[in-house]
């Protein structure tokens, strides 16, 4: 059984992708169900996917699939249900992705990985969105796994060796040991690039230049995305 609110943003987000194509804010899902914070429309986000209404899609910021409706709701006579995507940071779902070429002769050696754009070393941006294009990595710099890459914007891991404008790559991954550099997603809304420490029951989210404070955040408040594995730098 759902609650009320919880009936109403499922509805809500599902009436405004099937009317417009284009899924709500946060700030919008709490306007429509008249909250006074986002933090209410993360719980009940957090309670639709723990009943299986809705699902979060890894390594993209608010993005959710309708997986089912009420039963109520779905027994009414309408045109083929389908899932829904919300795409959070581009608002529109995208085409599939086109067959990848196969490798040349001389790029044997070589893995093609999808890059699905920016990351903030810095103050925290909304970042993971959809494959915007492919790179062609050394295979050795990545070993197995799943991995992607993200364009790095901001100057919070100078003094880790990482620039504005280098270009990471990561293993998909929601675990990491202390004092590695991973992708957080913060509040389920932003992401960064920093370094993963504890503070006790706490999560620090650690930066490489001093200019940049550490954030501590509850553990329910970060999720990580991947693990920092190679570093890409092109010189003009």
């Amino acid at each position: 059984m759902l609650t009320r609110k919880q009936q109403e943003l499922l509805l809500f987000i599902h009436e405004r992708m099937k009317e417009t194509g284009i899924p709500p804010s946060f700030d919008e899902m709490k306007d429509a169900l008249e909250l006074a914070s986002k933090s209410g429309i993360h719980r009940l986000i957090t309670a639709l996917e723990e009943r299986g209404f809705i699902r979060r899609l890894p390594n993209r910021a608010r993005a959710l699939e309708v997986i089912k409706l009420p039963e109520a709701y779905a027994q009414q006579p309408r045109r083929g249900f389908s899932p829904a995507v919300i795409e959070g940071s581009r608002g529109r779902s995208q085409p599939p992705a086109p067959q990848r070429p196969q490798p040349q002769d001389d790029m044997v050696g070589s893995v093609s990985v999808p890059v699905m754009g920016r990351i903030a070393a810095g103050v925290p941006i909304s970042a993971i969105q959809n494959n915007t294009h492919d790179i062609t990595v050394p295979a050795e710099m990545i070993g197995g796994g799943e991995h992607y890459a993200l364009e790095v914007k901001g100057d919070s891991m100078i003094e880790a060796g990482i620039l504005d404008g280098d270009t990471v790559i990561i293993r998909n991954t929601s675990t990491a040991s202390p004092g590695e550099i991973v992708v957080a997603l913060v509040d389920d809304e932003e992401a960064t690039l920093k370094r993963f420490r504890r503070k006790g029951a706490s999560i620090a989210l650690e930066a490489a230049n001093p200019a940049y404070e550490t954030r501590i955040f509850g553990p329910d408040r970060v999720k990580i995305q991947g693990r920092l594995v190679g570093l890409i730098r092109r010189y003009n």
